[in-house]
């Protein structure tokens, strides 16, 4: 074949790829293939409570809450009039589905009603509960019991009705002479006052909770809702001028996100090309012939788009901004094959193919087995990862291989640097001793390697938002000394046995300084309620003592005839299930940011309690109880996550290994294979002396890290076995993979930024030892 013809039919193979893989990249609809939503990071079947919470917790309100500060002129608060005008504005977009003003007692009253209501089936075991308690504390007989219970009820009356605080329950003492609502709101009055005092002179703060329709990480729970809070705003500020709204919430975090980290996949492919070509470009010396290596690389990319795209029905945006390295790795076998000189003056280009076959073939195969063992990962992310860039670099070569057959003198020379003669063989051997202290200085710090992981960390830090949401949080009354607690359980019933578990829990660990907040203290337990159903068929007499009691209190007679009417009736008619129709219907009036503290529903059920001064430990996993932060972090799935991963990078490394053992043999083998094993055990020895925490993506990168400097091995490996120094193809292929790298870890996704490190460092490291000389000793064997 002709090299016309030959050139003819690559192009014919190249454009032929090309053009059937933007067509199919063409055709995809992109903001339903490209997610931006963090939890798509985790697999859909995880089971974990912690992760089941996180999912739940998107969908409903604690996530799709968001915060309003109004303020007028001079940033002091907004009139009333403009508030209720902004609220009811708000109401009537689609973007939201409730709106509570913080000033308007409504939903206070609402949840007082309903609790007066269901007194007897929600506060009355819990009363019950107490006083037991306190008259066991006693040491008295079981059957003073129930003389002390109705004397105590009847002192406790006495004693509440000389407080100020009684003049707002007169009216409903007749019904309530056990105080049971007074009781229940003393109990959530911490809960309830979620508005601070404010400064002498300033008005309380204009506030307004609201709810979304949609989820804040999906697209229609973020500008939809921007959107009709600036219609809102200005339709009060036509009224009021000088109004203005602050918000904050967890959609505003997302969207900030989202198009962060689409500008960064951006600017990271674009600048990693950049660096890439600029080292390529530096280290060459004709700058046109360079250009050649354009096609190879995009030709990858295109590949690595394609299959990635065909065998997932949804990828997080988060693998392009990684897959943006496959640049830098690309370009390696492109190197390799066009800046080696010919053997002979009138050697073929398949000829040179074929002699190059097999370091070509051993670096890229080795490297995609590697990839391909991500495959088994459980984290949908890593999959997807190593689909793109192990698909990427077979296209590589591929391309790589087929394109220079359609190049005329496929050779490209390496420019050369005035001085740059070799170092004198004693400085050498002094620099080769110097890397073997320094490795062996490096290998007692592997043992105070530190991890955190943070499923935040694959997200854009947002300190404008943070600083935002804390000032805004702290106006609803989120103090910063406290914990979020979410207790969850198949049923409400079982959560709430788990929430009775943690509240003592709390208390013993806290020493009897922990406070907590929560639904725990209006809503009993089965245990509870079963004993206080008990208690009215077992003690008739308890009503008849009481009625004595309260009469020798000096009350009227009659003055009680409510409550013992409707005591009578809920003796007589209690059920079983009263219970969980009481919890509902107390759901149903619960809104604002009380109704955040329960919920009922699959596939948890949940309490929420807020605690002041709670231990530093984690609550037993018995108790199945997580804090928010847990929640925030995900750090305990995380941390199974990375040991998995570590055993899979484990087995890839030595499916790497093994096949250059079995390509090159057990004393060469292991000789190539020792210098990115090297370079990764030294490397992350140093970060445990430095006291650098590390965490999954650290452990990705040195996978990667490994896979990609076997290869310069291999190539050095190669030469050595002719006598020859390194190929110049080494240093470009490495420095430009460590731009390529390098342009990673000037990411603002802090997991990004670890994964380029970490690869950079490791692979300037084993160009290092390469440089000195490490294989050489292969080009003197017996």
């Amino acid at each position: 074949m002709t090299f016309r013809h030959r050139q003819l039919l690559g192009w014919s193979l190249l454009a032929a790829a090309a053009l059937s893989g933007g067509a199919w990249l063409l055709h995809l609809d992109y903001t339903r293939k490209i997610s931006t939503d963090v939890l798509d990071l985790i697999p859909v079947d995880e089971q974990a409570p912690e992760l089941t919470l996180v999912r739940s917790l998107a969908s409903q309100a604690e996530a799709r809450s968001m915060l309003f500060e109004l303020t007028g002129p001079d940033k002091r608060p907004a009139p009333a009039a403009a508030a209720t005008r902004f609220t009811t504005a708000l109401e009537r977009e689609p973007a939201f589905d409730q709106i509570v003003a913080m000033g308007d007692p409504a939903a206070r009253d609402a949840l007082g009603r309903e609790l007066f209501a269901q007194r007897f089936t929600l506060l009355f075991p819990l009363w019950l509960r107490d006083r037991t308690t306190a008259y066991n504390a006693t040491g008295g007989a079981p059957a003073g019991f129930i003389p002390w219970l109705a004397k105590d009820a009847a002192t406790a009356l006495n004693r509440f009705l000389a407080t100020p605080e009684a003049l707002a329950f007169q009216e409903m003492i007749p019904a309530d002479p056990l105080l049971l609502l007074p009781g229940a709101i003393d109990r959530l009055k911490d809960g309830l006052g979620l508005v601070p005092a404010t400064a002498k002179g300033v008005g309380p703060p204009a506030l307004v909770w609201a709810r979304l329709s949609s989820s804040p990480l999906s697209e229609a729970g973020q500008a939809p809702a921007f959107a009709a809070i600036e219609r809102a705003a200005a339709k009060v500020r036509a009224e009021f001028p000088g109004f203005t709204v602050a918000d904050t919430g967890v959609n505003r975090f997302a969207a900030a996100s989202r198009a962060r980290i689409e500008r960064e996949v951006t600017w990271l492919n674009v600048f990693s090309l950049a660096a890439v070509l600029a080292v390529a470009f530096t280290f060459i010396r004709s700058v046109h012939r360079g250009l050649h290596l354009v096609p190879v690389v995009l030709l990858s990319v295109l590949g690595a788009w394609v299959a990635v795209t065909l065998v997932f029905d949804r990828l997080h945006i988060m693998v392009f901004a990684v897959g943006s390295l496959l640049t830098g790795v690309a370009i390696d076998y492109g190197f390799y094959l066009f800046m080696q000189p010919s053997a002979s003056p009138d050697e073929d280009y398949w000829t040179k193919v074929r002699r190059l076959a097999k370091p070509l073939l051993a670096s890229c195969l080795t490297t995609v087995a590697g990839f391909a063992l991500l495959l088994f990962s459980e984290l949908p992310f890593i999959r997807q990862l190593g689909v793109f860039v192990g698909a990427g670099l077979l296209c590589a070569l591929a391309a790589a291989v087929v394109y220079f057959s359609t190049v005329k003198n496929a050779f490209l020379e390496a420019r050369i640097f005035p001085g740059g003669a070799e170092l004198p063989a004693g400085v050498r051997r002094s620099c080769r001793w110097l890397l073997i202290a320094a490795w062996i200085a490096a290998l007692p710090g592997l043992a105070m390697l530190t991890w955190r992981d943070d499923i935040r960390e694959l997200e854009i830090p947002s300190p404008e938002l943070t600083r935002e949401n804390a000032r805004i949080s702290a106006l609803f009354g989120e103090q910063t000394d406290g914990t979020v607690y979410l207790t969850y359980g198949a049923s409400v019933q079982e959560a709430r046995n788990s929430l009775e578990e943690l509240e003592t829990w709390l208390h013993t660990a806290g020493g009897g300084r922990t406070h907590t907040v929560g639904l725990g203290a209006v809503v009993p337990t089965v245990e509870a309620h079963a004993a206080a159903r008990r208690f009215g068929r077992e003690h008739p007499e308890f009503a008849a003592q009481l009625r004595a009691a309260l009469d020798a209190a000096g009350f009227e007679d009659n003055e009680f005839a409510p409550f013992f009417n409707a005591y009578a009736a809920q003796t007589t008619g209690t059920r079983e299930n009263d219970l969980t129709d009481a919890i509902a219907a107390l759901q149903a009036k619960l809104s604002g940011p009380v109704g955040l503290l329960l919920h009922t529903g699959q596939p948890l059920c949940w309490f929420v309690t807020i605690a002041r001064a709670a231990p530093a430990l984690a609550p037993p996993a018995g108790l199945h109880t997580v804090s928010a932060g847990q929640l925030q972090s995900l750090n305990q799935i995380f941390s199974r996550y990375r040991q998995s991963a570590m055993w899979l990078s484990l087995t890839g490394l030595a499916i790497v290994g093994t096949g250059v053992l079995v390509t090159y043999g057990w004393r060469d083998g292991g000789r190539i294979f020792a210098i990115p094993c090297g370079a990764c055990l030294g490397l992350f020895g140093w970060f445990g002396w430095l006291g650098h925490p590390l965490n999954l993506f650290h452990l990705l990168g040195a996978f990667l890290g490994v896979c990609l400097t076997h290869n310069y091995s291999i190539f050095t490996a190669t030469s050595a076995y002719r006598g020859e120094p390194a190929p110049v193809s080494v240093r470009l292929s490495a420095l430009t993979t460590a731009a390529s790298f390098g342009v990673l870890a000037l990411s603002g996704i802090p997991v990004v930024c670890a994964l380029g490190s970490t690869v950079a460092l490791m692979v300037l490291t084993a160009l290092v030892v390469i440089e000195f000389e490490h294989l050489a000793v292969l080009g003197k064997k017996p």
